[in-house]
Formats: structure tokens, C-alpha cells, sequence
């Protein structure tokens, strides 16, 4: 399986090397009707904007983690709190799962 994700790898990296060989000649990018025309090769503009979208996208992703992050350490300390008797009159039992590393929960449909 190892060797066929590489040799995927090397096909996908060999294509992308063809195509910016091939596309050497300048490619002009012009604005709006703004009187700002930049000159480039087109792999450079698509490389530039690739990265810009990736950026954009992880930017995106980045309030849902730190969300993700806040529950987590909200819910670890609720287990921790759970194992421990508390004044309310509900006792929990200590988790079964460990604190650490991924887990997941399984419920049944219906």
C-alpha cells in the first residue's frame, strides 16, 4: 500500500513538473478595470493563489479548533471532577475511556 501511495505521489509530482515546464511564457493578470496588469509565468500565479487559498482555508478552520480545544479541556474537567464525589447527590462512575489519544463512541441506531 506504502508503495502505491509513493508511486501516486511521484505521478501527481512528474505531472505538475510537466505542467510547469510547459508553461513558461508570461501570463498577464489584470484587475478590475484597475490600471495594474502584473506579468508572470502562469505556474508562478497558480502557486501563488494556491497558497493564498490554503491560507484562507486553514484561517477558516482555525475559531472551530480553538472551539474544539476550549470543550475538550471543559469536558476533561468534568471527568476529573465526576470521579470525585460531589455535594449535588449524583454520583458519577470514573470514565473508561483514558483521557488521552483518540477515541471513539460508538451508539447504536434506532
Amino acid at each position: 500500500m506504502r508503495f502505491i501511495a509513493w508511486t501516486i505521489r511521484v505521478i501527481l509530482f512528474l505531472a505538475a513538473l510537466g505542467f510547469a515546464l510547459s508553461n513558461t511564457g508570461l501570463t498577464e493578470l489584470r484587475f478590475f478595470g484597475v490600471d495594474v496588469v502584473w506579468r508572470a509565468p502562469l505556474v508562478i500565479f497558480l502557486l501563488v493563489f494556491f497558497a493564498a487559498g490554503t491560507a484562507l482555508g486553514l484561517l477558516g478552520v482555525v475559531p472551530m479548533l480553538y472551539r474544539q480545544r476550549r470543550e475538550i479541556a471543559r469536558l476533561r474537567r468534568e471527568l476529573r471532577a465526576g470521579a470525585r464525589p460531589s455535594g449535588t447527590g449524583q454520583t458519577t462512575a470514573p470514565p473508561d475511556v483514558p483521557l488521552t489519544g483518540p477515541s471513539v463512541i460508538h451508539t447504536p441506531l434506532g
